[in-house]
């Protein structure tokens, strides 16, 4: 079976060890269509950040109940902030 290797893969393959857990605090929602900053209750969640930080503080509420998580990463272009 063929296997991918990449240079620097055994720095990173228990990365995710690494990462602590954060919890997930309100910011702002919205309610039909405006920005509020009380919660709206609604199950939805945009999560701005670290793709791995973000996963992870979604374990604690989530964990077994997701079957499936749309990610859209910035892909490295240096345009982080």
């Amino acid at each position: 079976m063929p296997t991918l290797h990449w240079i620097g893969k055994e720095k990173v393959i228990n990365h995710h060890m690494d990462v602590p857990f954060k919890i997930l605090e309100h910011s702002y929602g919205f309610d039909n269509g405006q920005q509020t900053q009380t919660e709206t209750k609604s199950g939805n969640k945009i999560i701005h950040g670290d793709t791995l930080e973000a996963l992870k503080t979604l374990l604690p509420e989530y964990e077994g109940k997701i079957k499936c998580i749309y990610i859209d990463p910035p892909y490295n272009t240096g345009n982080e902030s």
